[in-house]
């Protein structure tokens, strides 16, 4: 216990510093520091953290396509394609029980496969669809849960921010990544309309028909909902096909993407010094969010490791532990746990770093530990999904608070979301049992 007690004392001033509600950011690179001193760490070590900032940070290309698809997201937020998608299948599906919450689910798979950003989606779709839902006499649990849940996929579903981030880290190709994500984020997306679906057939009552008069063909319907598809998928074919085909890095991809949504917003009369201004204030923040984290983990991740917490964290694991399952089992676990306090980049930023060695040298059967790597990725990227949907600090309840109508409390939205956890932890299982899920994509792409 000795030999631990440093990176203990860390651990703790961490959890300390987190629930005081000061910023990550700030928390991370303050502990860093003033353990350098406590642990009688000669101080010229953190110049050699300041140099792995700039070298692996603010230098790091790879990490430009990071404001690009949060620019890519927001400006495509801004252009209506999502509204219109969510009307032409709303009139598809009106006459059946949960055609709506159906609904609301496609249109989150759809603008997750082409904005990535989960706040935008969760208040697109909340602001969209929760009251109708309301007026239709959805049950507020399950209208809540749902819309929750289905913006909650943009952080899975390629392209996705987090998993730029992932495959920086870790090394791993984040084309990989991308098609390695692909299925599952789709498979979520199908386990939520299932479970709709479901509920919708043994109790219509808590999601009701629309009582409607449209007399619209069905061919009418389904040419219009063609219409509306064209866009984002042209969009997608942009972005994911040129990295697919190794016409463009993620990077220049990312660039693709933001210009084709700008193009987009142009095309239906949202392009306006207004909205272009707003994407650009909200880039900027939400990328100088992302980089003070990454900047703060930096300088706590490199003293904690100074001072044995990697040989801490590896002996705790292995003394836990006996077989590659068991110890996998018990990093999801940790990483499900932290998701109830850490935001996905803090995780991401603190945790990956420690685990990665570990679990690369570990033998699933893979033929080599860059396919082990990317398989452990995709898993956690699915775990952490579930951060923005558990309470206390689940951001998708907070956004989803902050835009509901009156009658719709935190303890509904509570409620909501337990069985889309429960499908996610079920998706996650799937990805664990099988990984075939996870790694047939990208191996058909590579090869």
């Amino acid at each position: 216990m000795g030999d631990y007690l440093m990176p203990l004392m860390m651990v703790l001033a961490l959890m300390a510093g987190v629930f005081s509600g000061y910023p990550v950011a700030f928390v991370l690179a303050g502990i860093g520091v003033l353990f350098t001193f406590i642990a009688d760490i000669p101080p010229v070590f953190l110049n050699t953290i300041v140099s792995r900032i700039f070298t692996g940070t603010l230098t790091n290309w790879l990490l430009m396509a990071v404001p690009l698809f949060v620019f890519m997201g927001l400006m495509l937020e801004k252009s209506d394609i999502a509204r219109n998608l969510l009307l032409s299948l709303e009139r598809m599906f009106a006459r059946r029980p949960g055609g709506l919450a159906l609904s609301v689910t496609i249109v989150g798979v759809v603008m997750a496969a082409s904005t990535g950003i989960v706040g935008a989606s969760v208040v697109m779709l909340g602001l969209m669809a929760l009251p109708v839902m309301m007026k239709q006499n959805y049950s507020k649990s399950l209208a809540a849960g749902t819309i929750c849940s289905a913006g909650t996929l943009g952080i899975l579903i390629p392209p996705s921010i987090m998993l730029v981030l992932m495959g920086d880290i870790l090394q791993v190709s984040i084309g990989g990544l991308f098609m390695g994500a692909a299925i599952p984020g789709l498979m979520l997306g199908g386990l939520y309309a299932l479970y709709i679906l479901i509920v919708a057939w043994r109790n219509p009552a808590l999601a009701p028909p629309r009582d409607t008069t449209d007399d619209d063909a069905g061919w009418a319907m389904a040419a219009s909902l063609l219409k509306q598809l064209v866009a984002p998928a042209l969009l997608i074919l942009g972005v994911l096909g040129s990295i697919v085909a190794g016409v463009a890095t993620p990077t220049e991809a990312a660039g693709i993407g933001a210009a084709g949504a700008t193009l987009l917003a142009a095309a239906t009369g949202q392009l306006t010094w207004a909205n272009l201004v707003g994407c650009v204030r909200d880039t900027a923040l939400t990328t100088a969010m992302i980089l003070g984290v990454a900047i703060g983990a930096t300088v706590f991740s490199a003293i904690f490791k100074r001072v044995g917490g990697d040989y801490m964290i590896e002996d705790a694991v292995m003394a836990l532990a006996s077989g590659p399952y068991q110890t996998l089992f018990l990093i999801m676990a940790l990483i499900f746990v932290l998701g109830f306090f850490l935001e996905w980049i803090e995780i991401s930023y603190v945790v990956l770093p420690l685990f990665a060695p570990i679990i690369a040298g570990l033998d699933f059967g893979f033929e080599n530990s860059g396919i082990t790597l990317l398989w452990f990725a995709i898993l956690v990227a699915v775990n952490l999904q579930t951060s923005f949907l558990t309470p206390p600090f689940g951001y998708a309840l907070f956004y989803l608070r902050g835009i509901a109508p009156r009658g719709v409390t935190i303890r509904h939205i509570y409620a909501g979301i337990i069985p889309f956890v429960l499908l996610q932890l079920l998706g996650l299982a799937l990805c664990i049992a099988f990984p075939g899920i996870v790694l047939w994509l990208p191996g058909i792409t590579v090869n």
